[in-house]
């Protein structure tokens, strides 16, 4: 097992912009590359740390840019992960990587998948969005207010966007556990509510203020992101995909996960009736991960 406080955080530099990068120490396995959710940054989360230790994998993971302490990329589109995927273990010395996606980390889980290939073996999402205008899949159906409002927002443009996210920052720059599930309002269902205390809520608390810390570049550029075209055919991916979700999720709804099972050339379908958004990754981070790496082989 691996404990968190052996995590090492460094700065890596791609294309002149800096990277908050936290990982695992070398010699522990192939690469586990998590791509949080919208907002976070790159903070300890104990129980996928030890997951990935269990299975043999090495966490990787980052504060995309924009968030944290990573640099911006104004206009960055989903696909653009990838080059920074590659970057990333490239310094740290790392080739073949599975990858996990959680919430809005699951397009960027997908574009590593679709745009590494050989090198990508396997992927999850973890309630991942599905894209914004792709036939079948309405969107912002079935999601919680504040949800189909910031997205609403995204769809009319930066500048009707920005200031909704400062007013949201404001409030999450100073979160704590006791806060965090009164800050998400409408976007939790009762079971999701329920897995709000002790080391989980810490962990989010913590990934929502670090990830405001320096400003709303990069959940802005996230949100856009996702209401444009995402830059990568799926239909190109041809590693084994699990998709996992939650029918109680009102974040992002049980449609996005089907939409992308049914379209996901190998997908497989993971489906808990009785779970939602945060309590999935709560209850079965272990066997998430161990499932991503049997996938691989």
């Amino acid at each position: 097992m691996v404990p968190v406080d052996d995590l090492i955080r460094s700065d890596v530099t791609v294309a002149g912009r800096r990277l908050d990068v936290l990982a695992a120490p070398p010699g522990r396995g192939r690469a586990l590359v998590f791509h949080s959710g919208t907002p976070s940054a790159a903070v300890p989360f104990a129980p996928l740390v030890e997951a990935g230790a269990d299975a043999g994998l090495r966490l990787v993971t980052w504060s995309r840019p924009g968030y944290g302490h990573s640099d911006p990329a104004p206009g960055r589109t989903v696909a653009d992960v990838a080059a920074d995927t590659a970057a990333v273990l490239d310094e740290l010395g790392a080739a073949e990587f599975v990858t996990l996606g959680w919430s809005g980390g699951g397009p960027h889980a997908l574009a590593c998948a679709a745009l590494l290939p050989g090198r990508c073996v396997a992927a999850a999402t973890l309630a991942g969005v599905g894209p914004y205008g792709a036939d079948g899949l309405d969107f912002l159906a079935g999601m919680g207010e504040e949800n189909v409002e910031e997205f609403s927002l995204a769809l009319r443009g930066e500048s009707a966007l920005t200031p909704w996210l400062e007013e949201q920052a404001a409030a999450l720059a100073a979160v704590t556990a006791d806060d965090v599930a009164r800050s998400l309002g409408g976007l939790v269902s009762p079971v999701d509510t329920a897995s709000l205390t002790g080391e989980f809520a810490e962990y989010l608390a913590a990934t929502f203020r670090r990830a405001v810390s320096t400003g709303v570049a990069g959940w802005r550029d996230d949100d856009l992101a996702f209401v444009r075209d995402w830059g990568f055919d799926l239909a190109a991916i041809d590693v084994p995909v699990s998709v996992w979700q939650g029918h109680q999720d009102l974040m992002v709804p049980p449609s996005h996960g089907r939409w992308l099972a049914d379209r996901l050339p190998n997908a497989r379908d993971h489906v808990h009736p009785d779970e939602g958004h945060l309590s999935l990754a709560v209850g079965a981070m272990d066997r998430i991960v161990a499932d991503l790496a049997a996938s691989a082989g």
